[in-house]
């Protein structure tokens, strides 16, 4: 769904950066990987830094020049932490996925980063359309390449709506409480505060009303139920021996 955004890296100089930059982006399902003149690639730290998106790195493809890199590139955005003498249209990595994640017909949009140290220089960002930016700490801007790129690319990913499925544990395998059973719980809640004397009848109703606030906060399923029922009737019977 994102494979029309190209990621472009202008000479890079440590290898392990681009293995970083290949695996932040296979979080956040994107695979094209383009660079321009890398001082050493292919590289084992790349590899290493990598982390299992070998596949982004095998399918990278090198380019002697950036105007080569994004010569079939309709949109380019130059990431930036500068500000440029002469005003240029800007755009945020939020605007950016906003932008022209959804946009019909798809078009190939380059997102070009600059060198670990230096960025990019004016004549490259002259190439871009516009610049990208990452709003963070007025006075300390400087992110890693693979940062930068990680942010991105996430916002690129939230925008496109895709969704990562995750389970923990056995959340959801139990049905939620019906109104009768919750209504049963708190009748039985309140004859157990009283049978143990923490109730007192001029009381009971406000502090029954925010234990109800709370469990209704916390939406119980059916087995978290029926222990705090146990719970209920261990106390009940523990009092009245």
């Amino acid at each position: 769904m994102l494979s029309h955004f190209k990621v472009v890296l202008v000479e890079t100089s440590h290898p392990g950066n681009i293995g970083a930059v290949a695996r932040a982006m296979k979080n956040m399902q994107m695979d094209q990987l383009r660079l321009v003149s890398p001082k050493s690639f292919p590289h084992a730290d790349a590899t290493a830094r990598a982390s299992g998106a070998d596949d982004v790195l095998r399918a990278a493809t090198v380019f002697d020049s950036l105007p080569d890199a994004i010569a079939d590139c309709r949109i380019v955005l130059g990431s930036s932490a500068r500000d440029r003498t002469i005003s240029w249209p800007s755009l945020t990595a939020r605007q950016t996925a906003e932008k022209w994640v959804g946009a019909l017909p798809k078009q190939n949009i380059a997102l070009v980063f600059g060198r670990e140290n230096s960025g990019l220089k004016n004549h490259e960002l002259d190439l871009c359309h516009y610049l990208l930016r990452i709003p963070c700490n007025a006075e300390y801007s400087s992110l890693n390449l693979a940062a930068a790129v990680q942010v991105v690319c996430y916002e690129l990913f939230v925008a496109s709506g895709q969704e990562m499925v995750s389970k923990v544990g056995d959340m959801g395998e139990e049905p939620l409480a019906t109104a009768e059973q919750m209504e049963a719980f708190y009748t039985h809640l309140q004859q157990t505060m009283a049978d143990i004397g923490f109730l007192h009848p001029e009381r009971s109703k406000s502090i029954m009303r925010r234990l109800r606030r709370i469990f209704n906060r916390t939406q119980l399923d059916t087995k978290e139920l029926d222990i705090l029922r146990g719970i209920l009737r261990f106390s009940q019977n523990h009092n009245a021996e």
